[in-house]
């Protein structure tokens, strides 16, 4: 292996790559715009629960989704109508609507503190997995905020409330590995890493995930078995061919890791992604003519 690769391939325990963050920021916002379309759904129980939506009673649903309305339009409106729903006696549904509207404006600590008061709320009312939701919540905005410790301390919060199998577990094991790896807690990522692989066996973030921590750890095997479940799943993503390309090259498969690279760059060439992939291309001998 050329020895200029090392550097790039940023073989010491660190934050996730800026790809794989990249990859994680844009299911975030498909999550999030999805929770905004859905969230105010009756509360109900079976399919709507494993699909990870926060299920809203008709009490509330009509308010609620107002409230998030607003925080699309624009964030302090959203607050604000979250605030005065709470002196109206919106519960914890204003709350989490507050810490809605404070995450789209990308203010993390009142956010934090609007969705960790809506998870004590929920519990005193006997809401127990609604407040396990909440405290997510108040993870994902602390790990957004680059308060990795403060995240940690929340998902496992969530964790302890009996959150169902399934997606949403799965989900927040899968972001407190995230949290863990940042914390250079590799044996807890890892362990984490593992819950979610398990709640969620078809999603091919946490395999690519998994590779790289396994990567980094200088698990080769693991890692190799583990970016093949991904591309298996997710053939066309940028991110999961660019790892490939990265596994690839510290295993001595040369030539996988510059068709790896090459469908990174074909398949997302301005992405950080597909230019990292370019970046390695650059700095892989010549092909040997035939």
């Amino acid at each position: 292996m050329p020895f200029l690769l090392l550097p790039l391939l940023l073989l010491a325990p660190q934050a996730y790559d800026p790809e794989v963050e990249a990859v994680m920021s844009r299911k975030r916002k498909e999550r999030a715009e999805a929770a905004a379309s859905a969230s105010a759904a009756p509360a109900r129980s079976g399919a709507g629960a494993s699909e990870g939506r926060i299920p809203v009673p008709d009490k509330y649903a009509a308010k609620f989704q107002a409230c998030l309305d607003q925080a699309v339009e624009a964030p302090d409106k959203g607050v604000a109508f979250a605030q005065q729903w709470r002196i109206d006696g919106g519960s914890f549904y204003a709350r989490n609507c507050m810490g809605f509207a404070y995450a789209r404006a990308e203010r993390w600590a009142p956010a934090i503190v609007a969705f960790e008061q809506g998870a004590d709320e929920a519990e005193r009312n006997g809401e127990m997995v609604q407040s396990g939701r909440l405290w997510a919540q108040a993870g994902n905005a602390a790990l957004a905020g680059g308060d990795a410790a403060k995240a940690r301390d929340d998902f496992d919060a969530a964790l302890a409330r009996g959150l169902p199998d399934g997606l949403e577990k799965g989900e927040v094991h899968l972001d407190r590995a995230r949290a863990l790896v940042a914390l250079n807690d590799v044996k807890g990522a890892r362990a984490s890493l593992d819950a979610a692989l398990d709640q969620v066996p078809r999603d091919p973030l946490a395999w690519l995930l998994s590779a790289t921590l396994a990567r980094r750890s200088g698990e080769m095997k693991l890692a190799q078995a583990h970016i093949a479940r991904a591309v298996q799943l997710s053939p066309d993503d940028a991110s999961v061919a660019l790892e490939e390309g990265n596994i690839a090259i510290l295993t001595d498969h040369e030539d996988v890791a510059r068709s790896a690279w090459q469908r990174a760059v074909k398949l997302a060439a301005e992405a950080p992604a597909g230019k990292a992939a370019a970046d390695n291309l650059s700095r892989l001998p010549p092909k040997p003519a035939r």
